[in-house]
């Protein structure tokens, strides 16, 4: 692909945002998420209060309701968030429809994007998206939720697991098997379904982090769902899957980056004001060297970060950019994992104590690490994008 990015955002317009988001951020995120953790979701209502400051349409076709942005704004906006906000719950289901609604846009017809795109964009309904099943795994291929035709409906039969805003999504965009015949990729296409229709069930799951993220079990037993659903041509599903996880990878970076500074940022402001045998612990060595390893790992994943946003804005995204974006997932969440353990191991007791922010990071690293491509998976993607 060679199609850059062309929009009117510039450096101003960046740092407005980031001010925007660091703002929301510290005054209505940070005060209230270990109560949004305890209840086990975030306010309905600030779906509304973020798509008003015009983050949920962020990167987004203005006609839709959306605001034209590139990658580095993208990005910006999701480590500003993770940084400030220490909460990726809180980030998985506002923005769950980043990755539920790109292949609409990209493969849906322009009626059924006005259908659905605005009301997302505007916080009145949630979108999400489908893909994983109980026993796949990152093994989309394999996929046996299946889509019957009859007449001008499909009729679904299937269950999906571990869906971001599954229990409170208006719109799933899912990944089901038209082809009842085919075992492989060939007969995978994508409907995007209204969850309001008759057969659709969901059951909530206890995760080890991101509580304040609603995730379900989905079942769909005979759900009819006219044909105008489907996006582009059927058996054409699974390289819109593949595609659609490049963005969704790139978003992650960016959320890792942010959340290893949180840990910092905590690290460093408790090694400051901690007096240890009459001294401040910042005056320890073993305390310096273990905030400079944790900067290292921060500088390092904020070049690269900005490198691979530089070269999508830039239209450069083939096979070379798709192997490190998926290098660039496992380095930025094994930043965010170093980070973790060493702003909890510099705040000692205090850092197993629910109410810090690393504390909160720490459970949440393993599901950043393999939500969207786990680390194995990314390795062999990125050696076979390399031809090796």
């Amino acid at each position: 692909m060679t199609t850059a990015i062309t929009t009117d955002f510039d450096s101003t317009d960046l740092q407005s945002l980031i001010e925007t988001v660091r703002r929301f951020a510290t005054d209505r995120v940070r005060p209230h998420v270990d109560a949004w953790d305890a209840a086990g979701e975030i306010p309905r209502d600030l779906y509304r209060e973020v798509a008003d400051l015009g983050l949920l349409g962020l990167g987004y076709p203005e006609h839709l309701g959306g605001t034209p942005a590139p990658w580095r704004a993208r990005n910006a906006m999701s480590q500003t968030l993770a940084r400030h906000g220490t909460s990726g719950g809180l980030m998985a289901s506002l923005f769950s429809h980043n990755i539920g609604l790109p292949p609409l846009l990209a493969h849906g017809t322009p009626e059924l994007q006005s259908e659905v795109v605005p009301h997302v964009l505007s916080g009145e309904q949630i979108a999400a998206l489908g893909i994983t099943e109980p026993g796949g795994g990152s093994d989309v291929a394999s996929l046996r939720t299946t889509a019957r035709r009859d007449g001008d409906d499909y009729v679904i039969d299937g269950e999906k697991v571990f869906i971001t805003s599954g229990m409170r999504a208006d719109w799933v965009t899912l990944a089901v098997r038209t082809d009842l015949h085919s075992k492989g990729a060939g007969g995978i296409s994508m409907i995007v379904v209204p969850m309001g229709r008759p057969g659709v069930s969901r059951t909530g799951l206890q995760k080890m982090g991101w509580h304040c993220s609603d995730t379900a079990h989905l079942r769909f037993d005979g759900v009819r769902v006219p044909v105008r659903y489907r996006l582009g041509e059927e058996g054409a599903g699974f390289r819109m899957i593949m595609g659609n996880f490049n963005g969704e990878r790139l978003a992650l970076s960016a959320m890792a980056l942010g959340f290893a500074q949180a840990c910092y940022d905590e690290a460093l402001d408790w090694a400051r004001q901690r007096q240890t045998f009459g001294a401040p612990l910042i005056e320890r060595q073993v305390i310096r060297h273990k905030l400079m390893d944790m900067r290292m790992r921060i500088e390092s994943t904020q070049a690269w970060v900005d490198a691979v946003a530089a070269r999508a804005d830039a239209g450069d995204m083939g096979a070379d950019w798709v192997a490190h974006v998926c290098l660039l997932k496992n380095h930025s969440t094994q930043a965010m994992q170093f980070c973790a353990d060493a702003a909890v191991q510099i705040l000692g007791g205090m850092g197993f104590m629910r109410g810090t922010a690393c504390e909160r990071i720490y459970r949440e690293v393993k599901v950043m690490m393999i939500g969207g491509g786990a680390e194995e998976i990314m390795k062999e993607l990125a050696a076979r994008q390399s031809d090796l």
